[in-house]
């Protein structure tokens, strides 16, 4: 028999306090630790360190929560600056506020490197408003690295960007005819054309309740596109509706968007059909 030099309890065997243990309960203030322990006390310190551990994870992740709330309150500040250098035409100092802005996104949004944002991200209520935003952001700099050709690439991906957000947002035949203009003035047309291609490839097809709800994943949105999908697609009278409500709406969505007024009485209309599909 042996005694324990922790507890002092005589027990048939001692075992060894790996370094690892050691180390976390140094840090946790734990000092003079004997090198064996009984099984006991070798038991209660590995869950003394396993708690300590789990809260130092738990207070890091807090941490973490409260890092991103913070950037993400102080985008609005990186936005109005921004705007503003904008208007002074300081595009150099514009560019770099913007891309500060689109940062603190990608942090707040988890996003790796690598990784760019995209209009998924914003599907919580309380941040789809911001589409407009970043659709807004992205088009800047769209035109502001059009002013030199070392900004090729950032361009490129700016047009990329603009085209996934563009279209979840009521600025869209706005963004498209103000495109439409610079492309005779820019210096990469090419990319413009890119631009303006991607969008048209990607606008949602429910064009006439996106504008009137004036986001994509409003419920009403969701529902009519499930009654599309499940009871209309599946027949040959149901598909060539499809096709001329596509092309007509779009027209319909674009004066919708011009004129926000009629949007209530369409979103009421639209609710009564979700009401009687349902």
């Amino acid at each position: 028999m042996v005694k324990c030099p922790r507890c002092g309890i005589e027990v048939t065997e001692l075992h060894a306090v790996d370094s690892d243990l050691v180390s976390k309960l140094q840090s946790m203030g734990e000092s003079s630790l004997p090198a064996q322990i009984c099984a006991g006390c070798l038991s209660d310190l590995r869950k003394t360190a396993g708690r300590a551990t789990g809260g130092a994870l738990l207070a890091q992740e807090r941490a973490k929560e409260q890092h991103r709330l913070q950037l993400w309150k102080n985008r609005v500040q990186l936005i109005k600056r921004a705007r503003t250098m904008m208007s002074e035409k300081n595009y150099s100092e514009a560019a770099v506020s913007y891309e500060k802005y689109l940062k603190i996104l990608e942090i707040v949004f988890g996003c790796k490197k690598g990784q760019f944002l995209t209009p998924e991200m914003f599907k919580d209520n309380a941040r789809t408003s911001e589409l407009t935003v970043v659709a807004s952001v992205y088009w800047d700099l769209l035109r502001i690295y059009d002013t030199s050709d070392k900004y090729a690439e950032r361009q490129q991906i700016a047009a990329r960007q603009l085209a996934q957000f563009v279209r979840f947002t009521p600025i869209f035949p706005d963004i498209i005819k103000k495109a439409e203009a610079f492309v005779r003035q820019s210096r990469n047309p090419a990319i413009i054309k890119s631009f303006l291609k991607g969008a048209a490839e990607q606008r949602p097809r429910c064009f006439i309740a996106t504008s009137a709800f004036e986001s994509p994943w409003a419920l009403e949105v969701q529902l009519l596109r499930h009654f599309r999908d499940s009871s209309l697609k599946p027949h040959a009278a149901g598909r060539l509706f499809i096709r001329c409500y596509e092309k007509t709406s779009p027209a319909i969505a674009r004066f919708l968007d011009r004129n926000d007024a009629l949007k209530p009485l369409i979103r009421a209309v639209l609710r009564f059909a979700v009401k009687r599909i349902s």
